[in-house]
């Protein structure tokens, strides 16, 4: 996109002013905002990040305004009757399993040109990021904007992801969006979020072993590859013999290990491996689910226990679903991402237990289709095997789709290319969904860089700081690009 001379310069001056000043407040406001421990239905943590936010956009000289679980973040436009352009990113973060980590996950910790801390890439880098490239707009000097920035601050896309729909009820979107929690250059596709769920007891059906299991869990959340795996059996009579399990143990996946504790008749065997963002970065992650599965395969007692687990190391034969009978490939979309994600006691009875594994869809099968094969699927594994796993989990997401020639596209890609020197970048396929998603007309644009993998939903997440500066400089490029020029009419049409 050529810009006028008017428009460079005042790109020029903005980059030169964040780099003067809000460069220096980065780093310090990410560390703040990084303590604040927005889990999933944490509301204390949550309304407190509200209020950060909001008192930290006005000493910012920005508007603020609650807006339920939402927090908009205004810097008007300087003329009348402005179309909006939307910023949006999310403050809740996926839970974390404290003892995984090196350092406490909500200190804020920097090192070594990092920051690290729980959220720092996903998505509280980039919201401190927007802030600071909105006031470095601001503040650099009399320009015309044509459209009123608006920063969207959500609350719990990490988990129920209601926090848009109740919003919108009340308040009109704004006219297009750049939903700032993916990667650059530009996403024109994400896949569709779906989970398979399977449940049954972990009771054993008769005595075909010498021992039972007391307890199998494996996880955090189903968007996070899981790095600990842990199941108890219990020796049934005399003296266990142990050591005649522990010596048939079956070879493990690169990358993942085992540790064992005997005492007396009991044994707990625990499998460790690397978490990473199930849509994102799956092949950075190492499967302690599967690793344990592969582990205990033919060594369990006929029952519950072993019935999950065997499902579980059949999902997890690859990262693509060909375990579950899935051998989709499209030259764009590439192939399905499947994460044999949690083995957790059922919320509606916990006398029972339900894996879940989270499957991102690539067009051009339907989520009723999909679901329609997994039943099926799970129904023969079932007759197969004489199991009794129950059937369940979401199929309610489709993929979003964008046309790459589209205007708002192209321009976004014209921006970035321009602010990085990269020649002709092309668009990206995400198998993470964003709120792009859920809010009209909005497409997700950075703020991860392409040549690096996402630490997102990982143990020790971390961001470089170079990257959050860099990706400040292109944001504020592209903020008074779009800003300052006239409404992009039909932003999603070539």
């Amino acid at each position: 996109m050529f810009l006028a001379p008017i428009l460079l310069a005042a790109v020029s001056a903005a980059v030169q002013h964040y780099d003067a000043n809000e460069s220096k407040q980065l780093v310090p406001m990410l560390t703040e905002v990084l303590q604040f421990r927005t889990y999933a239905h944490n509301d204390e943590a949550r309304d407190a990040q509200q209020q950060w936010v909001m008192k930290t956009a006005q000493s910012l000289g920005l508007e603020a305004r609650d807006a339920g679980k939402v927090v908009e973040i205004e810097l008007p436009a300087t003329v009348a009757d402005a179309p909006v352009l939307g910023l949006v990113v999310h403050g809740d973060v996926q839970p974390v399993e404290e003892e995984a980590w090196s350092f406490p996950p909500f200190a804020g910790k920097v090192d070594k040109g990092y920051v690290y801390g729980r959220g720092a890439a996903d998505d509280k880098g980039p919201l401190v990021q927007a802030l600071l490239a909105m006031h470095a707009i601001k503040e650099s000097g009399p320009k015309t904007r044509t459209h009123t920035i608006r920063l969207l601050v959500g609350s719990d896309e990490e988990s129920d992801n209601t926090d848009i729909a109740e919003y919108l009820k009340e308040h009109r979107p704004p006219d297009y969006s750049l939903v700032l929690d993916s990667g650059f250059p530009v996403i024109a596709g994400e896949k569709a979020w779906q989970s398979l769920t399977v449940t049954t007891p972990l009771a054993a059906r008769g005595a075909t072993k010498p021992y039972e299991v007391v307890s199998l869990t494996a996880g955090l959340a189903a968007s996070i590859v899981p790095d600990h795996a842990e199941i108890t059996l219990r020796w049934l009579e005399g003296q266990a013999k142990w050591e005649t399990v522990l010596d048939s143990l079956g070879k493990l996946p690169t990358g993942t290990r085992l540790v064992h504790d005997a005492a007396g008749n009991t044994l707990k065997i625990v499998a460790y491996g690397k978490s990473a963002h199930a849509g994102v970065n799956l092949t950075g992650g190492r499967n302690a689910l599967v690793a344990l599965a592969r582990a205990l395969e033919g060594k369990l007692p006929a029952g519950g226990a072993n019935d999950l687990l065997s499902f579980a190391g059949i999902a997890g034969r690859d990262l693509t679903g060909t375990g579950l009978g899935i051998t989709d490939s499209d030259p764009l979309w590439g192939h399905y991402d499947v994460n044999v994600a949690t083995i957790k006691l059922d919320e509606k009875d916990p006398k029972k237990s339900t894996l879940t594994i989270n499957i991102r869809r690539t067009p051009p099968r339907t989520a009723e289709q999909l679901e329609l094969k997994m039943r099926r699927f799970v129904t023969a594994y079932n007759e197969r095997t004489g199991a009794g796993l129950t059937f369940g989990g979401f199929f309610g997401d489709e993929p979003l789709v964008f046309n790459p020639k589209a205007k708002l596209v192209r321009r976004l890609l014209a921006d970035y290319a321009a602010a990085t020197g990269e020649k002709s970048p092309k668009p990206a396929i995400s198998g993470g969904g964003t709120y792009a998603k859920r809010l009209p007309n909005a497409i997700a644009f950075g703020m991860w860089f392409p040549d690096k993998p996402y630490p997102g939903h990982d143990v020790d997440e971390r961001i470089p700081i170079a990257d959050l500066h860099r990706g400040a400089r292109i944001l504020i490029r592209t903020l008074e690009d779009i800003a300052g020029n006239a409404r992009i009419d039909e932003p999603f049409k070539p």
